[in-house]
């Protein structure tokens, strides 16, 4: 990507994020990003192409750090829940929600081009929980894995409240995965999780 092809991403990230895509305008991209708006359109073809580009520049973002975070920890009880620390990382500098979040409910089209990336998103995370409890030999590891991943959906929803909900989703997240465990599969730290936990159905 050309040093102007960088600063329109750069600035499309930010106003899109921070004020919404719909109410978002290439004219105001452009000026943020001290190009022209044919200089805009040369790179990117069409506002639609650059919402999907941003979108798929943050979900690889995002995919590194929960790689990052998984392969980092030993335990694989715990890399079942990695995903929640990565959260805890990302969120330090996003307070508005999740933009694929934020994305789907803007661009309801399943035929946008954003939207595809959007939603990838969101699945790849149910595969990556639905992998990780499986590598862990968790009972009904589909089944664990959504509920994970809408505890995960949840502290993400809570972020632009003046509230931290994700060390209850985390906590709860460990409460899913210990249920699902069998007791030979118990680390030392996994046997500090809350106890009150009841059997995951699929």
């Amino acid at each position: 990507m050309t040093p102007a092809g960088r600063r329109i991403l750069a600035a499309a990230e930010e106003l899109f994020y921070n004020r919404g895509i719909t109410a978002v305008g290439v004219d105001l991209i452009a000026e943020h990003s001290g190009v022209t708006k044919r200089t805009l359109y040369n790179r990117f073809g069409s506002k639609d192409h650059l919402v999907a580009v941003y979108l798929a520049d943050r979900d690889q973002r995002w995919r590194t750090l929960v790689r990052a975070t998984v392969d980092a920890v030993d335990s694989p009880a715990e890399k079942v829940t990695a995903p929640f620390e990565a959260l805890r990382t990302w969120s330090g500098t996003n307070t508005r929600g999740c933009a694929f979040t934020n994305a789907l409910a803007e661009l309801p089209d399943p035929s946008h081009p954003a939207y595809r990336v959007a939603a990838n998103q969101k699945l790849w995370l149910l595969e990556l929980f639905t992998e990780l409890a499986t590598a862990a030999g968790c009972s009904h590891p589909a089944a664990l894995a959504t509920r994970l991943l809408v505890l995960h959906e949840g502290a993400l929803a809570m972020q632009p409240l003046p509230l931290d909900s994700l060390p209850e989703s985390i906590e709860a997240a460990h409460v899913l995965v210990r249920a699902a465990l069998p007791p030979r599969r118990w680390t030392e730290r996994d046997s500090t999780m809350p106890a009150q936990a009841t059997a995951v159905k699929p």
